[in-house]
């Protein structure tokens, strides 16, 4: 089915519409003040037959915006699988003696964009269930599973810490930072006193260091399942878990926990999938970098190559916000015929708006708007109108 739809893609990239009528409809729909015709594509294909029925400029490579998270989430079920979990670990350097660790006490991130100061509570129990009472030591937060880069390539200045929590391996939703490298030291700081909750006194200061690579593993944590993780990353279009989630496949896939090798994983994905490419960039994760480009062809060769794969088809759709409903659709499309009908991921920039999904067992299609800046609800409105007629035909 995918092939046939690629091929339908290539050969139908000029075409209008299926028909006359339908068409002038889908046109109209899109035409919107203060929206460049020039920069705005669109494609919508029947999935049954793999037929065409719009097209315009849609092999033309834009800024996707949060459309972006739609190639990471399919890379990320593809390369990890959708029962993947991210890992937390206390690694001890040091012996017991008695009810006291003699050395050094390590919170190692796995990159977890989901842990949480109720999963440190969990860990210092579990540490304190080896009966020990002190650490003759420190507490030291390793994020060396990821590199020390905190922003992606191509972001603003204001992205981090305001779009983004600065991107390291170690990192806890509830704590705020001081600055970007403050992650790691400021979760050992946080599980100190969580093991003094449950028992355990600390002699050394909490700091940042490296588990000992022959170190005792004490306690561990693991993370929901990633098809958890992807379905809130897509439905609320959470950047920082886009971007760990990027880092990450770097790390399992190139064992360079880097956004740039994660980027080539993603790339290799989709061209194993036989999406369509061409000047395709992926710089981040999220979306947010002024680099990326996505056209509707690549978007829609994404969406179906997901759909199609029975290993993480139900997670992948499942993963999309429904409109009327929930996520960032919750408040758009809320009336007959898209409410519950329409799934898709959002995306939206001040240089880019895009609206990517299905519309229940009859259209895949993509729509992508770019300017400087672009009037984003004048381009949510053309979005509706035009998804609106497809749901209509």
């Amino acid at each position: 089915m995918l092939l046939v739809l690629v091929a339908a893609i290539a050969t139908g990239a000029t075409a209008r519409a299926d028909g006359p009528s339908l068409g002038a409809s889908l046109d109209r729909a899109l035409r919107a003040g203060g929206i460049d015709p020039d920069l705005t594509a669109a494609l919508a294909v029947d999935i049954r037959s793999g037929k065409v029925v719009y097209s315009s400029n849609a092999d033309l490579p834009l800024r996707p915006a949060s459309a972006e998270k739609l190639a990471v989430s399919f890379a990320a079920l593809r390369l990890l699988g959708p029962s993947f979990r991210f890992r937390t670990e206390v690694v001890g350097d040091g012996r017991q003696q008695g009810r006291t660790w003699l050395g050094d006490v390590a919170l190692v991130g796995h990159g977890d964009p989901s842990l949480t100061l109720e999963d440190l509570d969990a860990l210092a129990r579990d540490v304190a269930a080896w009966g020990i009472r002190r650490v003759v030591g420190r507490v030291l937060g390793d994020e060396q599973h990821f590199d020390s880069r905190r922003d992606a390539p191509g972001w603003k200045p204001s992205f981090l810490g305001i779009e983004s929590r600065p991107l390291s391996a170690l990192s806890i939703e509830e704590i705020p930072l001081r600055d970007a490298n403050a992650s790691a030291a400021a979760a050992a700081s946080a599980f100190s006193r969580a093991l003094g909750r449950h028992g355990v006194s600390v002699v050394g200061r909490p700091g940042v260091g490296r588990a000992a690579p022959d170190g005792i593993s004490l306690a561990q944590d693991l993370s929901e399942p990633l098809k958890e993780i992807v379905r809130h990353m897509n439905r609320e279009s959470d950047n920082f878990v886009a971007e760990m989630l990027l880092k990450e496949l770097g790390a399992s896939v190139a064992r360079r926990g880097t956004t740039k090798a994660g980027a080539h994983a993603v790339l290799q994905a989709l061209a194993e999938a036989h999406v369509r490419l061409r000047g395709v960039r992926i710089a981040d994760g999220s979306g947010l970098s002024l680099s990326n480009r996505l056209s509707p062809s690549a978007l829609v060769g994404i969406l179906r190559a997901g759909a199609d794969d029975p290993w993480i088809r139900d997670t992948f759709v499942d993963s999309l916000a429904v409109a009327g409903v929930s996520g960032t659709l919750e408040h758009r499309l809320e009336r007959r015929p898209t409410r519950g009908r329409v799934i898709a991921k959002t995306g939206t920039t001040n240089a880019a708006s895009a609206l990517a999904g299905f519309i229940r067992r009859r259209y895949v299609f993509a729509i992508v708007q770019n300017g400087s800046p672009v009037p984003y609800w004048t381009a949510r409105a053309a979005q509706d109108r035009f998804v609106t007629v497809l749901a209509r035909s």
